[in-house]
């Protein structure tokens, strides 16, 4: 299927000025003050500068562009604000401390990047509004009563991929296979639903399939050496410690000629052979836009159904360089974006 190419701006670019504006310990909106350097104007009629506090769980690239693209629908509504930009380096205990320090900070909405980052800050707090985002099932994480009726105060983006699409992926590109190795972290709740589902898939096509997994990023090297020569191909889905990890997944791997298909783009620009992605900018960009409806709208999170990116807004994605290494031929992949 022919897709759009995804496209990223530097999240660095996007947010260095904003950390000069990040205004920590005050609560509430400010009625009339000037907005910051950095923040945007376009509410300043109104005389409401509203402060936002963002846990995001840990760096890497899908994470970083969800990121952005929440900025950049801030900055497209021309609202003014306030945002306090804080990361958890993948680490539950800081996340907990984080989603504190924002809650007794009394910001006006929180945005939070992955479900650890989301648990943590639903835990804390009832009232504030939370939009979360880069988050596969969120009914599944317990962070909402449904998805289509959330009800409580927690609404966001899920990044529920193409997982059917991928396991065909796997199946196109390397046709010989008949074995493969999932690898994803027990830590995350929403890996394991994209494991099942592409169990179910490798189950439909008569691929038998062993689950390889990490508790920590320390542990990816070794449990890929252990993949050698047991299995003929590797998935992993949109897990943010594999994420974080992919160049030494594909370190591992590529050098030992097995493929890996990945969940994201990212993944695959990180060493990965290929995958059906969605655009996380984009994905960040509708929780920003779901946030703006909150702030200037008084939308109620408790009704706003969990929002979703469209199949055609997925993208085919493939690493040249990964396929000359592993000895696999993408040239069939006509409509594929070839990084």
């Amino acid at each position: 299927m022919t897709q759009p190419v995804i496209t990223r701006r530097s999240l660095t670019a996007s947010l260095g000025a904003l950390a000069a504006a990040s205004v920590f310990g005050f609560t509430g909106c400010s009625g009339d003050e000037e907005a910051p350097a950095g923040s945007a104007t376009g509410s300043a009629a109104s005389g409401t500068t509203y402060k936002i506090g963002v846990l995001q769980l840990t760096e890497h690239a899908a994470l970083d562009a969800s990121n952005e693209g929440f900025v950049a629908a801030l900055d497209d509504a021309g609202i003014s604000y306030e945002i306090d930009q804080q990361n958890a380096q993948n680490d539950q205990p800081t996340c907990q401390t984080i989603a504190s320090k924002l809650v007794n900070d009394g910001d006006d909405l929180i945005l939070a990047i992955g479900t650890p980052a989301a648990q943590a800050v639903a835990g804390t707090t009832s009232d504030i509004p939370i939009i979360g985002t880069a988050i596969t099932d969120f009914a599944e994480s317990d962070l909402v009563a449904s998805n289509d009726e959330p009800g409580g105060n927690v609404t966001g983006t899920s990044d529920l991929t193409p997982v059917a699409d991928q396991i065909e992926l796997l199946r196109e590109l390397i046709p010989d296979a008949a074995s493969v190795g999932l690898l994803y972290c027990t830590a995350e709740s929403n890996s394991l639903v994209q494991i099942e589902m592409a169990e179910e898939e490798l189950d439909r096509a008569g691929l038998s399939h062993e689950r390889y997994t990490v508790s920590s990023s320390n542990e990816i090297q070794q449990v890929v050496e252990s993949m050698v020569g047991k299995v003929d191909a590797v998935y992993t889905p949109t897990d943010n410690t594999i994420a974080a990890g992919m160049a030494t997944v594909a370190m591992v791997a590529n050098e030992n000629k097995l493929p890996v298909i990945v969940g994201c783009d990212t993944m695959v620009e990180d060493g990965g052979l290929a995958s059906y992605s969605i655009n996380y900018f984009d994905l960040g960009y509708k929780a920003g836009e779901m946030a703006v409806r909150i702030l200037t709208e008084g939308a109620d999170p408790a009704e706003m159904p969990i929002e979703y990116l469209g199949a055609d807004e997925c993208t085919l994605i493939a690493n040249q360089a990964t396929a000359d290494e592993v000895g696999i031929d993408i040239s069939g992949l006509a409509d594929a974006e070839i990084v």
